[in-house]
């Protein structure tokens, strides 16, 4: 069996995957994208006084300033999650989660530690592709006639927001002479190029999700460690950060990368 037998054998299994899944699987992927918000919105009812404190005492701005901070947090966090649950006002619903990954980069000082700034990144990013699928596909004056050509902004969304969520992976390279983790990296780094530029997406895209689900499962399985364990936040925030990484991937699979890729480009072709 030749590569491209193989190619094609491993796309007729995605589009199959894709006739199965395409009642529920944008639903699985909104909820996953916005998991790590619900937590921690929900990790800011339980431990509000720890957050108050933490804040006061990083910017020694006061307790109601720092609650006011955790109460935005809570709030902007929770209600977004149920509009885009319900599907309702989501639009506003991703602005606001836009300005709670904002504030939560400057009031914990994420925007110097690169790792985490570039997972906020490619949380930005899931919510980019969350906001394009969003985007109502015929608000034209000509019911039925197409429109230039998708030169549309959902399109340019669906481009920032693949090219965002592989700086998720980026974080994951190891730069070790193990022969795993070389594996690792040369098999990852092709595959976030590949859903990068569009090309071969549905399947490049599919594939980054089973292999995603299997690292974030073997390490930050957070349930393992005792709750009063710092470990156990750490892991936790990994875990559903990576989590919703996986639910902006699973949009790309149910919708595809849109007009400004590759795939589309060989259409024309």
């Amino acid at each position: 069996m030749g590569h491209n037998d193989i190619m094609n054998t491993a796309e007729d299994f995605v589009d199959q995957f894709l006739r199965v899944t395409k009642q529920y699987l944008p639903h699985v992927a909104r909820l996953c994208l916005i998991s790590t918000f619900l937590e921690d919105g929900i990790r800011m009812w339980f431990q509000w006084s720890e957050q108050r404190d933490y804040i006061d005492g990083t910017w020694n701005c006061g307790y109601f300033l720092a609650s006011i901070f955790v109460f935005l947090n809570l709030f902007g966090q929770l209600s977004g999650c149920i509009l885009v649950l319900s599907r309702n006002f989501v639009q506003y619903a991703c602005f606001g989660l836009f300005g709670i990954i904002a504030l939560q980069t400057i009031a914990y000082s994420i925007l110097w530690d690169l790792k985490f700034l570039m997972r906020n990144l490619a949380l930005g990013g899931g919510l980019l592709l969350l906001l394009a699928e969003s985007r109502s596909e015929g608000k034209s004056m000509f019911a039925g006639v197409p429109t230039m050509r998708e030169s549309s902004p959902k399109q340019y969304m669906q481009l920032g927001g693949r090219v965002l969520l592989v700086l998720m992976f980026m974080t994951l390279l190891h730069f070790d002479m193990n022969f795993f983790y070389i594996l690792q990296n040369i098999v990852g780094t092709a595959l976030i190029i590949l859903v990068a530029i569009g090309f071969k997406t549905k399947l490049a895209a599919l594939t980054l999700v089973i292999w995603l689900f299997g690292i974030n499962i073997y390490f930050n399985a957070f349930w393992t460690i005792p709750a009063y364990k710092p470990m156990h936040d750490f892991l936790k925030y990994d875990f559903f950060q990576t989590m919703s990484v996986i639910g902006g991937l699973l949009l790309v699979v149910a919708l595809g990368p849109g007009g400004v890729s590759m795939d589309e480009k060989k259409k024309e072709w």
